[in-house]
């Protein structure tokens, strides 16, 4: 059984930037996922009170490889394009060059999709609207609902990881820069899924 100790979100892990869990566990022989949120910016805390952090990743779908020194397949969404530098601040030397990593941002206008590099990696940049995260990237990677419904949650994370090892699509190409100066105001979301 493959653990989360032979991977690089060990170090994540122990930083208790892992939170919110639905699933942390082995997707197949080899591979460690998780879905839930990562904690971006921890919130001050005061003597030994537990208080959700600042700033985080929702939704979040990661899939890892045993012994490899970074992670192949990262998804999720934050409030603002702007939390895209401290996620890589936060995921650091675990991002690969070759990785497929897709950053939703809620302030991006809903036709928008852009590829950003940033932290020596490339992310591809899209809107939120109303779906999840999940949603998004099964219509994103063409993967009928058929194939998925008698999967488990390992099973369909996995699928979603293998699908992104194949995308290959480019969007317009814009720096960090030029994003910060087009994304709109944050919009704080009411009660959205992890």
């Amino acid at each position: 059984m493959t653990t989360i100790t032979e991977t690089p979100l060990a170090s994540l892990d122990a930083e208790k930037r892992l939170i919110s869990p639905v699933f942390k566990g082995e997707t197949k022989p080899g591979y460690f996922g998780f879905r839930g949120e990562i904690a971006l910016k921890f919130a001050q805390q005061f003597s030994d009170e537990a208080r959700p952090p600042e700033i985080r990743f929702d939704q979040v779908m990661i899939v890892a490889k045993a012994g490899e020194p970074t992670i192949p397949f990262l998804a999720g969404v934050a409030l603002s394009l702007e939390h895209l530098k401290l996620l890589c601040e936060v995921m650091g030397d675990k991002l690969s060059p070759t990785g497929k990593y897709f950053f939703f941002a809620g302030n991006l206008d809903i036709s928008s999709r852009y590829q950003i590099a940033y932290g020596g990696t490339t992310f591809w940049v899209l809107p939120l609207e109303e779906a999840t995260v999940y949603n998004e990237l099964r219509d994103l990677f063409n993967i009928d609902r058929g194939d998925l419904k008698k999967l488990d949650t390992a099973g369909k994370l996995q699928i979603i990881a293998d699908a992104a090892a194949e995308f290959t699509e480019k969007f317009p190409e814009i720096t960090f820069e030029e994003g910060l100066k087009i994304m709109g105001p944050i919009k704080i979301p009411e009660n959205r899924p992890v």
